[in-house]
């Protein structure tokens, strides 16, 4: 069963009229900062693609999303108090390491088997990610709704190593947007398909908007 994510996010489009001025672009680049959660790293290709069309524009990544000028994450947060321009669709999906004995679960399931109750548990290992990361929220939200995750799973630092785990390790069983689902291991249960987001302070103006509109085609 595929959710979709609540239509509460207000989401913004962003159009550019163009002309022709005759003005030359400045010399000096432009230097744009960005920050990506883990989860939205596919996207940065496409950034950096975008960037790349206006010439003279130098993208800046940060570590801090509040120093950024754009940002890009996975669903919506949970205080929205910025602009939000949704980009592309991501699905976060549970999946298992293939030898698993886990096989398609229903949502009152992997509920079970993330509090660590039930038989199912005895025989696998969970991974989640920490509380504040966007896909760990996306879980937390249409699975465990309000209840705790068990204090033996383990914790990824980030998709990729989740993906690597779900891969190589038995037994494993854990979260992952379908952009870093591995071809060999085996998804089980379809959680949301949430927005992937740009967010910014204020409404964007000059190549910050010119950056946003090229991500939306």
């Amino acid at each position: 069963m595929r959710r979709s994510f609540p239509a509460s996010l207000i989401l913004f489009s962003l159009l550019i009229s163009s002309c022709s001025t005759g003005t030359p672009p400045p010399a000096t680049p432009q230097v744009v900062s960005f920050y990506s959660s883990s989860a939205a790293q596919p996207w940065l290709s496409e950034l950096y693609d975008c960037a790349a069309g206006q010439g003279n524009v130098v993208l800046s990544r940060v570590d801090d999303p509040d120093a950024a000028e754009i940002g890009l994450r996975i669903g919506e947060p949970e205080f929205l108090s910025s602009f939000a321009y949704q980009i592309d669709n991501e699905e976060i999906l549970i999946v298992t390491q293939r030898q698993s004995p886990i096989q398609n679960l229903t949502f009152d399931d992997a509920r079970v088997l993330f509090m660590g109750l039930g038989d199912a548990h005895a025989s696998v290992q969970v991974w989640v990610y920490a509380s504040g990361e966007d896909v760990q929220r996306v879980f937390d939200q249409f699975v465990m709704a309000g209840r705790r995750v068990t204090p033996t799973a383990r914790v990824a630092v980030s998709p990729q190593q989740m993906s690597d785990t779900l891969v190589n390790e038995p037994n494993t069983v854990g979260i992952l947007p379908r952009h870093w689902k591995a071809g060999d291991s085996r998804e089980v249960l379809s959680v949301a398909t949430v927005p992937v987001l740009a967010l910014t302070k204020t409404e964007p103006q000059g190549v910050v908007k010119s950056l946003i509109v090229c991500l939306q085609k």
